[in-house]
């Protein structure tokens, strides 16, 4: 079996939990899908399949299950075609893209009209697909697909208000009718005294018949198609709840002889609030769910629309989606950058903050790396597109973000086969309510009044949006604080860690050595001492060389006369620098040279008991100072060890350093446990060893020699700035260098998990308490007998709440502020196809 591919697509008609099991239950029963999983909040399912399945066939399966997929009609203007096989040959590598329906290509014209499952990450494999079998591709904007998600949500907001007004406007006068005279017995004399009870209740018949006929009528359209398949849902629950209670009115009303005696009573107003209230629901419910992906929005709102490329010489304006890898792009102070790239002249400053969180904008010159979506400051650059598209830093975010959003946590599988049975439970709850009333009430009114109120109060919407609401929540915002989960259930593993372990070299520390001390001797100053040390160490590549000579570079000129210059393999160097012998190097350089060392022993001593190298320099044979270098702490790992302590969990750090500078660096942070001098393939060893005791380890890294550690702990978390090999082996990516970032996941995964066991407590008690209420459990101790319109009302707010109280998430206040990140800003993984 070749590789497999990851479709994600939009679901129409899922309403409630129960319609979650039954997408997933129709699509993993066909040949060739490996996984589905369905994420109800945002209306998605993502499957996993054969490269070479039919998607016609998950299209067919979904539309016989009662849940048609989402669709969209692509049209690509067209290069290269010249006769009739031409066709053939795209129409076939069209088709061939995982997800594509159908594809028709019209040589007249040009253009091919692709219809597909609606995947946001299709279009670009169109375009490769048709430029790999040679016919470039470009897309028709005025043609390409359908309103995104976001639009979407808007859109049907906006229809279920005026539903919902629509609703209201022919439900209100027969909830007075009917409603004013129980509360008001001198308006039921009076409403029989002028129009008659008779009229009454047909005026109530056509203005019920019109709200369940026209704005209720998806409930019917939907539910009880599902009803006569054996799959009944929420709709069909509201199309049984509000029918019956219409049925019995009209008969009440047309057919009285039909009944037992001293039954002629009408339910009108509750079958037309029952579908009003529900509608307000679902306005409401859509309202919120459209918040649920604002983080995906406030992204995607980053991208740029067009640049000012060159072409043929000139510079044209041209959209984003037609700008090529290699092409030469003008950008002017204060656009947004299009593309990731590279500079090739110019000098600016680039707001990076909306992707690292870095709040000082990075000076960029010739060389430096762009990241798309970045803002320039007031100078100009030309630079080279390096990725375009899907490959781009952004897209990628986006990507991780998304895949995230749409992850089905272990909680979620329970939950699902809980739901799965829950509408067919409700029905036979409502069957039973209504047959024991009936034998054992007061009269077929009371067991219909019942049996309405179970169907109706029952709420599976609640239990499915319970989990995938706080999911895409609380990544989003997590997205937002410079965390990106890469795999979804690592939100829920990550609450569970009991151990943080660390890498030193770029995670603890910045990986970059640094001289750190200076302490002179023998009468010497800096302003002498660093232009002959600096000139010295310019002859070498070693990193200790080199962080001397950044600080003798950053103090003043460096001397360029140097002459017999030295490397002492295992000792140090030294040189003539205008005229003077320098000498520089370890204790034993020093010794064997036969300079007197005087208390500078006891210095280097001191030094290295910090964790530090120390180092000694020499003019013409005298000692002239003892210099450390060090790789130094990142400013926010002491604060951010401090914070993980107070969260209870212990902290280790695993390092291939020498015992005595890992044991050093410990000291100084308060790391609990220290495991040095660790070969690459060490370190996976050392996270079984760690894991002893039924400990859960979370571990830090950001290197190659830190990916298998990575992948073994039971939650990876790799520091954005690292290695890309790094990040694809993570379950979690810090996008900016600062060890703060673990704190800041580790709190939104204890939130979110928080928040979506309030969201399941609340479900499935509302459901366990309010369903014998409405069955009248309570009705032979205190008479109460809940009113259909009164349950349809709970079972809106029910979702309502649920919603609600996911979206607090998207308040989650970062727990540490990140420090800054490298000017060079973040490097993330590209995507993984399947893992």
């Amino acid at each position: 079996m070749g590789k497999a591919e990851k479709l994600t697509f939009g679901v129409q008609n899922m309403t409630c939990a129960s319609c979650v099991g039954r997408v997933e239950k129709a699509l993993n029963a066909l040949e060739g899908v490996g996984e589905a999983r369905v994420n109800l909040a945002a209306e998605t399912v993502r499957v996993t399949a054969h490269p070479e399945f039919n998607a016609g066939e998950l299209d067919a399966a979904l539309t016989q299950a009662g849940y048609p997929a989402r669709k969209t009609t692509h049209r690509l203007r067209l290069s290269n075609m010249s006769c009739a096989s031409c066709v053939g040959r795209v129409e076939r590598a069209l088709l061939a893209v995982p997800g594509v329906l159908s594809a028709t290509v019209n040589l007249a014209s040009e253009e091919a009209r692709v219809e597909t499952l609606e995947d946001a990450d299709i279009l670009p494999a169109l375009r490769d697909a048709a430029a790999k079998a040679g016919y470039p591709a470009n897309v028709d904007a005025a043609e390409a697909g359908t309103p995104d998600a976001a639009t979407r949500k808007e859109a049907e907001a906006i229809h279920l208000k005026r539903m919902t007004l629509l609703a209201a406007a022919l439900t209100l006068p027969v909830f007075v009718l009917e409603m004013g005279g129980h509360l008001v017995p001198a308006f039921h004399h009076w409403i029989a005294a002028t129009i008659g009870m008779e009229t009454s209740w047909l005026i109530q018949f056509l203005l019920t018949t019109l709200v369940l006929a026209w704005p209720g009528r998806h409930f019917y359209s939907n539910g009880l198609p599902a009803l006569a398949k054996g799959a009944p849902d929420m709709n069909s629950l509201v199309a049984l709840g509000s029918g019956a209670a219409w049925l019995y009115s009209v008969t009440a009303l047309f057919a009285p002889g039909l009944l037992p005696e001293g039954s002629r009573v009408v339910y009108f107003e509750a079958a037309a609030v029952i579908v009003t209230l529900i509608l307000l629901g679902r306005y409401l419910e859509a309202r919120a769910k459209g918040r649920t992906g604002a983080a995906i929005a406030k992204l995607m709102s980053l991208r740029a629309s067009s640049a000012r490329v060159e072409r043929d010489g000139t510079v044209i304006e041209l959209p984003v989606e037609k700008i090529k890898t290699g092409d030469i792009i003008y950008l002017r102070p204060g656009e947004k950058i299009a593309t990731d790239g590279i500079v090739v002249d110019g000098q600016s400053y680039v707001d990076e903050s909306m992707i690292t969180g870095e709040p000082v904008p990075v000076e960029k010159t010739g060389g430096a790396a762009l990241v798309g979506g970045t803002v320039n400051g007031t100078g100009g650059l030309t630079y080279r597109a390096t990725k375009v598209g899907g490959d781009t830093v952004l897209a990628q975010i986006i990507r991780m973000v998304e895949e995230a959003q749409g992850a089905k946590l272990p909680i979620q599988d329970l939950v699902n086969r809980i739901t799965l049975w829950f509408v067919p439970a409700v029905i036979a709850v409502a069957l039973v309510t209504f047959g024991l009333w009936l034998a054992f009430g007061p009269s077929l009114s009371h067991a219909l009044v019942a049996a309405v109120a179970v169907l109706i109060i029952a709420c599976p919407c609640a239990m499915g949006l319970a989990t995938p609401t706080s999911i895409m929540v609380g990544t989003g915002r997590a997205a937002q604080l410079g965390v990106l989960f890469r795999q979804g259930d690592a939100l829920q593993s990550l609450q569970g860690v009991t151990t943080v372990a660390l890498d030193k070299t770029g995670t603890l520390t910045k990986g970059t050595p640094e001289l750190t001390d200076l302490v002179l001797m023998n009468d010497m100053t800096e302003e002498r001492l660093l232009p002959l040390i600096g000139a010295v160490e310019a002859r070498s590549e070693h990193p200790i060389a080199q962080a001397i000579l950044r600080r003798a570079e950053a103090a003043g000129p460096v001397p360029r006369e140097v002459s017999d210059f030295q490397s002492h393999t295992g000792y140090g160097v030294s040189a003539l620098v205008a005229g003077r012998r320098v000498t520089l190097g370890a204790d034993r350089l020093m010794t064997r040279e036969g300079i007197d060392m005087g208390n500078a022993q006891r210095i280097s001593a001191d030094l290295a008991k910090a964790g530090k190298t120390p180092l000694f320099a020499a003019i013409d044979g005298r000692l002239a100072a003892v210099i450390a270098v060090a790789d130094p702490i990142k400013p926010g790992t002491p604060e951010a060890i401090a914070r993980l302590h107070d969260l209870n969990l212990e902290v280790a750090m695993i390092t291939g350093d020498n015992r005595g500078t890992a044991e050093a660096i410990a000291a100084q942070l308060g790391i609990d446990r220290v495991v040095a001098e660790v070969l690459p393939d060490g370190k996976v060893a050392a996270i079984d060893d760690l894991r002893k005791g039924d400990n859960r380890i979370a571990y830090v890294g950001d290197g190659i020699n830190d990916a298998p550690a990575l992948a073994q702990a039971d939650v990876g978390l790799a520091i954005g700035t690292g290695t890309d090999v790094a990040i694809e082996a993570a379950d979690v990516v810090l996008m900016s260098g600062d060890l703060r970032g673990v704190v800041n996941a580790i709190d939104v995964s204890q939130r979110s998990m928080a928040n979506i066991r309030q969201n399941l407590f609340w479900a499935f008690g509302y459901n366990v308490l309010l369903i014998p209420v409405a069955a009248g459990a309570f009705y032979p101790l205190t008479g109460w007998l809940l009113s259909p319109a009164l349950a349809a009302g709970a079972m809106a707010l029910s979702s309502v709440f649920v919603l609600s109280n996911a979206l607090r998430l998207r308040w989650i206040a970062a727990p540490l502020n990140e420090s800054a990140t490298p000017s060079h800003g973040p490097r993330t993984a590209a995507p993984v196809a399947a893992e």
